[in-house]
């Protein structure tokens, strides 16, 4: 099959930082639906991860972790897909991802994609909406009727474009969102912020213009470790602070004990890469997002198209991303996207 992959990494300026390779076909596992892929997302974890891991010696790594297409063939175990069937899924970290033309990847993290999506704007969505409800309702706990205050922090992205839409199904939420620039700040307005604030500047003075003094929820998107005393000022006593990147010096918890604050990080590869017993919930989380899509109460992330899958133009996503200027989600199409 046709791939992208590397043999050593590396930044993205490298001449082998990706390569256009052939490899043998993925070997279908008795949990596995085989899939070609249509449709790729590329998300910053991506990045990450092409930076810091490298493949077994003589090998090639092989990334890319939000993809949409059609089941070629499904293992002995599994009952709840067949052939011809078209899919979306994250897939997991630890196998080959969907930077190719075939990727098996574990029945359980999978489900029906929207009727109603391309597969490249279906291949936006699966891993920063399943990091987002995970994110709202499994590590806040805001329920649907609860009154709630939350920030997001960097908002314009891939995680953020989900939140917004998902906190907006619940009636009683207000959504502050930061952002910067003037055409992340119309994005992060079209994803449904009811405030939208600019985390370069002091955020409680730009609350305070909307009569906000505290705020019960944060999710923090980027650059937890700059924001993260401010952020934690501006909490109400009990709330909750959820994060999910990688601050690049300590946090002082510290600052959470009188306020009673509670800490959770949300990482979304965390049920696949310890085989939890929920881990089918994936699964189930994203058979309701594409019923939810195709009902019109969520839209696709897709803000830009690179074209088809190769180095080149995956080399173009990866840089976009490293520059901290994306905004939503960039795809591509698989090697597999059907004409017309």
């Amino acid at each position: 099959m046709k791939a992208v992959g590397y043999r050593e990494c590396g930044t993205i300026d490298r001449n082998d930082a990706l390569l256009d390779i052939t490899l043998p076909d993925p070997v279908l596992g008795p949990n596995d639906v085989l899939v070609a892929v249509y449709g790729i997302g590329v998300n910053p974890v991506d990045t990450k991860i092409r930076t810091r891991r490298g493949p077994l010696e003589g090998e090639f790594a092989i990334i890319g972790w939000d993809a949409a297409g059609v089941v070629l063939s499904v293992g002995e175990n599994v009952h709840d897909f067949k052939e011809g069937d078209e899919v979306w899924y994250a897939g997991e970290l630890n196998r080959h991802g969907c930077n190719a033309q075939y990727q098996a990847v574990d029945a359980r993290l999978v489900s029906r994609k929207p009727r109603s999506l391309s597969f490249a704007d279906a291949a936006a969505m699966p891993l920063t909406f399943l990091t987002a409800w995970e994110l709202l309702f499994e590590r806040l706990h805001l329920s649907h009727d609860e009154q709630a205050t939350l920030l997001i922090t960097g908002a314009a992205g891939g995680v953020g474009s989900a939140l917004l839409q998902l906190a907006k199904r619940c009636p009683n939420v207000t959504t502050i969102a930061t952002a910067s620039r003037t055409e992340t700040q119309r994005w992060v307005k079209q994803m449904g912020a009811d405030i939208v604030i600019n985390h370069h500047e002091p955020l409680a003075p730009q609350l305070a213009k909307h009569n906000i003094k505290q705020v019960s929820h944060v999710a923090s998107l980027t650059h937890t470790d700059q924001h993260f005393e401010a952020l934690v000022e501006l909490l109400a006593p009990f709330g909750h602070f959820a994060l999910i990147d990688d601050p690049q010096r300590a946090l002082d918890i510290k600052l959470l004990k009188q306020k009673s604050i509670a800490l959770v990080w949300e990482f979304m590869f965390t049920h696949s890469l310890f085989k939890t017993a929920d881990m089918h919930r994936q699964g189930q989380i994203l058979r309701e997002i594409a019923e939810l899509t195709d009902a019109g109460q969520l839209i696709s992330t897709r803000a830009a198209h690179f074209g088809e899958l190769s180095a080149e133009n995956l080399k173009h996503a990866h840089v976009l991303l490293e520059s901290n200027q994306s905004i939503g989600k960039i795809v591509l199409d698989g090697y597999n996207v059907p004409l017309g």
